[in-house]
């Protein structure tokens, strides 16, 4: 759980062990060490510990290299007979199943319980023979003031990793061809450098528009709440995705989306309805999408207006409430 350090992102889990807390249930959180061999042991080394105290373990599943440790957490939890509630994470995690689908359904096997946030990941383990159970990301909606976008700017916001499968380059090439039309737009880019900041940098001066394009590193709660008041258009680029919190709170926001059509997105926002969806890698279709945002009548109010009612079945009031009953039914 490495969101207790300065600028890393929280797990979603973070926040839900606050509000369990505080709803009378005992959370233990591991583990916030940096590097992955030393989480690797103090997880380990925890559930030996506190073995006599744990009445469930609630594992986040990413594959990739963390694969290792889910794995050996998975089968020492069942050696100890602890109950196993895994949360599947990645937006990679079909691509891994496939690559190792012996491995996959191995560690899926050892959970009493898995959830996912989106049904897209539910579908993708249902082809190993698991059932899951879908349970939304949250947010708390009144931290996320609803501003109405009827009069639209040319005003774009992106706000993710500067990671590979966020994609930043194609929200600074979608930008260009705006920009083009609207001489006076504007593009933040918002999000922690985890590899392409540089590039996107050398990009931004490659397509001419560093004087329209603000590069403004992690964005917290009030920076988002500033800057999304600030803006008419989100753009989600991702090549991979699951249900990003991101996507949820541009929503919760009210600010029209436009987003690649990839993995989770199609299975939270609709197209036309809350949102614009395009296919991936096709920066000429988004710039297209956004600017029916800014030039067709009533789309941009259309979609902020559905968009805000989605985010609100993503409220910690509603999820939290199917967190409870989940966690007393794998513990009783």
């Amino acid at each position: 759980m490495l969101g207790r350090h300065p600028g890393w992102v929280p797990n979603p889990s973070e926040y839900l062990a606050s509000r369990l807390v505080a709803r009378g249930f005992q959370c233990l959180l591991v583990s916030s060490k940096l590097n992955r061999y030393m989480r690797f042991l103090d997880i380990l080394l925890t559930l030996w510990q506190k073995r006599k105290l744990i009445d469930a373990v609630c594992l986040q599943v990413y594959g990739g290299p963390s694969f290792v440790v889910e794995h050996a957490a998975g089968w020492f939890s069942n050696a100890l007979g602890i109950p196993v509630v895994m949360v599947l994470r990645g937006g990679e995690l079909p691509d891994f199943f496939a690559r190792f689908p012996n491995w996959s359904k191995w560690v899926l096997g050892r959970a009493n319980v898995i959830v996912t946030p989106s049904a897209f990941l539910a579908e993708a383990v249902r082809r190993y023979g698991f059932d899951a159970v879908v349970v939304p990301n949250a947010i708390e909606m009144e931290k996320y003031p609803f501003l109405r976008r009827s009069r639209v700017q040319p005003n774009l916001l992106w706000m993710r990793t500067f990671h590979d499968i966020y994609n930043p380059q194609m929200a600074v090439e979608v930008f260009a061809k705006i920009k083009e039309i609207y001489p006076h737009a504007k593009l933040t880019m918002g999000g922690q450098e985890k590899g392409l900041l540089e590039l996107t940098h050398q990009l931004v001066n490659k397509l001419g528009v560093g004087d329209s394009v603000r590069l403004i590193g992690f964005l917290g709660l009030e920076d988002k709440q500033r800057e999304f008041a600030r803006h008419y258009v989100f753009l989600n680029t991702n090549r991979v995705d699951n249900m990003r919190v991101s996507v949820i709170e541009a929503a919760a926001f009210g600010i029209p989306i436009v987003a690649t059509n990839v993995g989770g997105v199609p299975y939270l926002l609709r197209d036309g309805e809350t949102g614009l969806l395009v296919p991936t890698e096709d920066a000429d279709a988004m710039s297209q999408a956004v600017l029916r945002v800014l030039q067709e009548p009533g789309l941009a109010e259309l979609l902020s207006r559905n968009v805000r009612a989605l985010a609100e079945t993503h409220d910690w009031s509603v999820v939290l409430l199917i967190w409870e009953k989940l966690f007393q039914k794998v513990i009783s």
